[in-house]
């Protein structure tokens, strides 16, 4: 199970308590490496929350691998 938890909306998020981050590039950079399946959960969790305009405070998510 994959948790991805909002730090700061479009900038900071936490997945896994690794945490990932928007640079000034716009490249989401994390300080730790991702497994596949973290990767692909954030990947999911961008299209669907952060990319969607609709999504005015985004929350907590939890995907099942």
């Amino acid at each position: 199970m994959i948790t991805i938890v909002p730090i700061t909306d479009h900038e900071v998020y936490e997945v896994n308590g690794k945490e990932i981050y928007k640079d000034s590039n716009g490249n989401w950079i994390a300080r730790e490496e991702f497994t596949q399946q973290e990767r692909n959960a954030f990947t999911n969790y961008k299209k669907a929350v952060i990319s969607n305009p609709n999504f005015k405070r985004h929350t907590k998510a939890t995907y099942k691998v």
